[in-house]
């Protein structure tokens, strides 16, 4: 049987909850000066139910932005320092035997918690990131015959720090692409500086409790409530194959650029995190404007650049604002029937 239509979003109540998410926002920046794009991703990806990867160098407030947004959703927090000398057992947990009962108990690990921040994820080796990918993509862990589902919300956020290689590992192309959003943070201006000083030479103010674990989840089902348009789906998807066929933008020049581009998993990545962005911004609609805007993010960790881009110096970053501007941003009005964006050449009938 085919479900129900879930009902539309009513204005008003998109509209608190974004207010809600504002305070959320306000409460985080008593601790976090600046950052303020990693810090909307963050509310994106909870509300998306997606994972993050920031790339960083040490001292930007990475590990404190994650631990202060828990603390204002009174969510679990566990950090884990990833090191090449770490084995599965001290991320998802392992069995002990009890000589008293005669039997093995299982002793659950770090995994178990809300928000997860795995510090340098690049340090650990190949089967610490087996475990990981399960619980990012399944959402539960398996120890010996049982499996465990994590806690809900489940969130990871893992720091990789661009300056050292020494004792790292690449990570697989199938867990790097797992994670919604790469975002890289650089420093702070000098002013937001200023105020970084000044509030560690003094005491944070207490960061409240400001969103509950329950509120967290039903902001989590309005997103996905949240309308899109054909027009923005296609939007999406032209984005993402355009990473793979540069030549369908007009951009033949950067194929030989490209080994690989952005897997299917982008296009369904722009959407979720577009419906979750229009939450943040007061909507119960998505925009073509929202895809757009978190497309740098979606798309930067999902190409990979050939040889030739490395012999003549093309910067990713570069490959993929390209691509952002030579896509054509559909003209959407809420409430109109779909109608084909695509120039009439590209129309199946021509």
């Amino acid at each position: 049987m085919n479900e129900a239509p879930k009902p539309a979003l009513e204005p008003q109540a998109v509209m608190d909850a974004a207010a809600k998410l504002r305070t959320l926002l306000l409460e985080v920046k008593k601790v976090i000066v600046g950052q303020d794009l990693m810090l909307e991703r963050m509310l994106v990806a909870l509300l998306a139910r997606g994972h993050i990867l920031i790339e960083g160098v040490p001292g930007l407030a990475k590990t404190l932005a994650i631990k202060t947004m828990a603390e204002a959703i009174g969510a679990s927090f566990k950090r884990i320092q990833f090191t090449p000398d770490l084995v599965p057992a001290d991320l998802v947990g392992t069995r002990i035997y009890n000589p008293k009962e005669a039997s093995f108990e299982v002793e659950l690990g770090p995994i178990f918690a809300n928000l997860i921040l795995a510090d340098e994820i690049n340090r650990a080796p190949a089967k610490i990131q087996s475990a990981l990918l399960e619980a990012m993509q399944e959402r539960q862990v398996t120890i010996g015959h049982q499996t465990f589902k994590l806690p809900d919300p489940f969130l990871v956020l893992a720091t990789q720090n661009p300056i050292e290689s020494e004792g790292t590992y690449f990570l697989p192309e199938a867990q790097v692409d797992r994670f919604m959003f790469k975002v890289w943070i650089d420093y702070p201006a000098f002013y937001e500086e200023m105020t970084v000083v000044d509030r560690v030479s003094t005491r944070f103010e207490p960061v409240q409790e400001v969103l509950t674990g329950d509120e967290l989840r039903h902001l989590q089902a309005m997103a996905d409530r949240v309308h899109v348009h054909q027009a923005v789906t296609e939007y999406a998807v032209r984005l993402a194959r355009a990473t793979r066929d540069p030549g369908e933008v007009g951009l033949s020049n950067l194929k030989k650029y490209i080994s690989f581009g952005a897997s299917p998993r982008a296009s369904v990545n722009l959407i979720l995190g577009a419906k979750a962005l229009a939450i943040v911004r007061g909507r119960e609609y998505a925009l073509p404007e929202d895809v757009r805007d978190l497309a740098p993010e979606v798309l930067r960790h999902r190409i990979i650049l050939s040889y030739e881009a490395l012999a003549d110096e093309v910067k990713l970053e570069e490959v993929v604002q390209k691509i952002i501007a030579a896509t054509p941003l559909p003209k959407v009005h809420i409430g109109d029937p779909y109608r084909d964006t695509r120039p009439p050449a590209e129309h199946p009938s021509a």
